[in-house]
């Protein structure tokens, strides 16, 4: 059987399509490693199938360790503008920095809340380390808070 650069082309095109069905976001570089083939026959006609295999083979390893190395990492640390004021708005948490002048202080949720454990905050009051604090609103990647007074 000799595949030329249009089945190539088309596998190519179906693994991306399959991707939106499964997504697991990894059938996609399969994709574009077919599709890498599929160009490179339309420049080398000539390219035997094991040369067409390897390419594939070969671009498909790279294009999927080039996103689980360095593309995927970017993508975790993520802004958090535009959050959901209202799942963090009455959240309490623990002081683990306090704020100094110049650097916003740390609280710390026991359960990750919009995604991390930890955010900065700002909190009108004094704090100290062990405080616990209400979130009050968000502004920005920042969390307003007011220290919760422990009852006597």
């Amino acid at each position: 059987m000799v595949l030329t650069y249009w089945h190539w082309l088309v596998l190519g095109l179906l693994l991306i399509i399959l991707e939106l069905f499964i997504p697991s976001f990894t059938i996609f570089w399969f994709g574009l490693g077919a599709l890498v083939v599929g160009l490179s026959l339309v420049l080398i006609p000539g390219l035997p199938l094991t040369g067409q295999l390897l390419l594939f083979s070969f671009a498909s390893a790279l294009f999927t360790f080039l996103w689980f190395r360095y593309l995927k990492p970017l993508m975790g640390d993520r802004t958090k503008a535009g959050l959901s004021r209202e799942a963090a708005v009455g959240e309490t948490g623990q002081v683990i920095q306090v704020p100094v002048e110049g650097r916003r202080g740390i609280v710390r949720f026991t359960t990750p809340l919009l995604g991390t454990d930890e955010w900065p905050f700002i909190c009108e009051h004094p704090v100290a380390v062990g405080d616990r604090v209400i979130v009050r609103d968000i502004s920005g990647n920042t969390l307003l808070v007011d220290r919760i007074v422990p009852n006597p």
